[in-house]
């Protein structure tokens, strides 16, 4: 059974409407009206295997800011939504992962509690539309949406296209891990009997 889900949040600063399929083939369809950041979510999509669509129309005028915080409220939403009981999965995930210069770390913890740090200092103020410090707000709002425990670190690089790359690949194998179903648990991987 195909684990799916759809959520539409609007606000007087973005109007969003997402769908993901953690089952998926990494089939996607972005559009966020910020040309880098539909690159990365296409790329976390692939190589998550996750099916994704998002439609967003934010106040880009101001900036990307409300944009893509709350693209990330949202995925972390269709994440907790999507996993249901979370019986029988994995749970834990992590990912090294290198592209050319950069290499980086992510780690997931499908906990139910959310917990976010971030170890990443970009050389640059933007990567095409994007400006870089949202990358972290982006995976903050994930985070704490999903109620999920989430580490990633930079451990080197110097062009900051790359290093931004890497992390979203690095998310997306991770996560793609720790929501993957292991035959062997029988109901949730918790000693307390939930998550």
């Amino acid at each position: 059974m195909e684990r799916n889900a759809y959520v539409a949040r609007s606000t007087r600063e973005t109007d969003i409407e997402m769908s993901l399929n953690l089952d998926g083939s990494g089939k996607s369809s972005i559009e966020t009206g910020i040309g880098f950041f539909d690159h990365m979510l296409e790329g976390f999509a692939r190589h998550g295997f996750f099916d994704l669509t998002v439609k967003i129309r934010g106040d880009l005028i101001v900036d990307g800011h409300h944009t893509v915080e709350d693209a990330g409220i949202v995925l972390g939403s269709a994440v907790k939504e999507a996993l249901g009981d979370k019986k029988g999965i994995r749970r834990y995930g992590s990912c090294i992962l290198p592209m050319d210069d950069a290499l980086a770390m992510c780690a997931v913890d499908l906990c139910g509690r959310p917990y976010f740090v971030f170890d990443c200092d970009f050389p640059a103020l933007k990567a095409g539309e994007l400006d870089t410090e949202l990358v972290r707000e982006f995976f903050y709002a994930v985070s704490y949406s999903a109620g999920m425990n989430l580490h990633i670190k930079m451990l080197s690089g110097i062009n900051t296209h790359h290093m931004i790359e890497a992390i979203f690949k690095a998310f997306a194998r991770a996560l793609d891990e720790a929501t993957g179903k292991d035959e062997r648990i029988k109901d949730v991987l918790s000693t307390k009997g939930s998550l």
